[in-house]
């Protein structure tokens, strides 16, 4: 097949219950599709963990070819840019190195290791409330509640106070959506700047009420003199609240109803614990928590036959890349909790750019998916609605007997 006969097409009939066939009809046009709408997409596994590896930009004021929905803009301005394009995601080193530096101390495997017992905690209270509800929402009960409390007690912001916060970041994370309307932009930025607001407010009072905590820690990096600057200091606290709890969400849900769904795959995990590690691997692979990912080209970019300008957009197809049968073989599609390179997924991004809370997002799925399948054997899918999003997709609810 070739890129003229098919384009990518994220809106087509079915793609939203499952994108999986429209991915490997993308694979099957070619390593790389120049779309009408300005952007270039990559879909093979090759292809897309050499592009996490490599020195292209999450910049964009590299960007000399707008992609469509960009073309209301002139001129490409952090500033204009949801967190002002100052947190990590959108930046290169140095700045990058500098910001990750002071960020990733909260995220060392003995910082990590250290929330092991209160993880274990959360589950099992959501667990009992699954078990005496019967037939419940999984997500509401336990795939959103865990990270959501687990990244608000890390920042030290008082779970409780979080409605308004939950809210605005549902809107904000779809900035990560591709073509998104006119309207759809005017409430993200709406919703960035009421929130970059309200962080600077919890900062405020944080500043007046320390804790032994990250925002604190944050904190007192700046006022050290670090070049953290106060709208730096809030881009991270935002991108650190989002990126904390709605990826985490997105693979839990996710995880949970493909092991119901593959009812031999949960008994395996359920007689077999070495099966664990691997497992949330496997999962993340199968159905990956996050679908797409771009960079600007800072050179020319080859792939296959095609040879992608510089300041070109870039977007890097994850879940296509996790079931590519040429890297993981005939039965790319089937669930294996056993796949001896399952670690080799591209989910959670290479290089550089490799998910700071990789660590903790691992060890939450590695509680939750066999304590889960443990304590219900026999849990039945009742009902589940899809989240309605491309890239960040996921379940909004997930109805379990169980």
């Amino acid at each position: 097949m070739s890129t003229e006969t098919f384009v990518f097409d994220p809106t087509a009939p079915g793609f939203a219950d499952d994108p999986y066939p429209h991915y490997a009809q993308l694979r099957a046009a070619g390593p790389a599709q120049h779309h009408p709408l300005g952007f270039w997409i990559i879909s093979r596994h090759a292809d897309v963990a050499a592009l996490q590896r490599s020195p292209h930009s999450v910049d964009e004021q590299h960007l000399r070819h707008l992609p469509a929905w960009k073309s209301g803009s002139t001129e490409v301005r952090k500033e204009s840019r949801v967190m002002g394009g100052l947190s990590m995601l959108d930046q290169d080193p140095p700045d990058h190195t500098r910001l990750r530096r002071l960020v990733s101390k909260a995220f060392t495997p003995r910082s990590i290791e250290s929330l092991q017992p209160r993880v274990e905690e959360l589950v099992e209270q959501a667990l009992a409330r699954l078990a005496a509800a019967g037939t419940a929402d999984v997500i509401a009960e336990l795939a959103f509640p865990l990270p959501f409390t687990i990244i608000s007690e890390m920042l030290g912001i008082p779970v409780g106070e979080h409605t308004r916060l939950r809210e605005l970041t549902e809107i904000v994370v779809l900035v990560f959506e591709p073509f998104a309307s006119a309207e759809t932009q005017d409430r993200i930025r709406a919703a960035n700047q009421e929130l970059f607001g309200m962080v600077r407010e919890l900062i405020r009072w944080k500043r007046a009420t320390p804790g032994d905590d990250l925002l604190t820690a944050l904190i007192s990096a700046e006022d050290n003199g670090d070049m953290l600057s106060e709208d730096e200091l809030i881009s991270q606290v935002m991108f650190l609240y989002i990126a904390g709890h709605e990826t985490t969400v997105t693979h839990l849900g996710s995880g949970i109803l493909s092991l119901l769904r593959h009812p031999d795959q949960a008994r395996r995990l359920r007689t077999e614990p070495d099966l664990a590690a691997g497992a949330v691997d496997e999962l993340m692979r199968f159905d990956t928590p996050v679908h797409l990912m771009r960079r600007i080209t800072l050179a020319p970019l080859r792939v296959g036959e095609h040879e992608i300008p510089a300041g070109s957009w870039v977007i890097g197809a994850l879940a296509a890349a996790n079931r590519d049968p040429e890297f993981w073989g005939a039965d790319a599609d089937d669930l294996r909790l056993d796949r001896p390179n399952a670690h080799q997924n591209v989910s959670l991004g290479a290089g550089i750019h490799h998910c700071l809370g990789a660590a903790l997002v691992r060890m939450e799925a590695r509680i939750v998916f066999p304590r889960f399948v443990t304590r219900f054997p026999e849990a039945a899918v009742v009902d589940q609605t899809w989240n309605g999003r491309i890239n960040l997709r996921g379940l909004a609810t997930l109805t379990v007997a169980v």
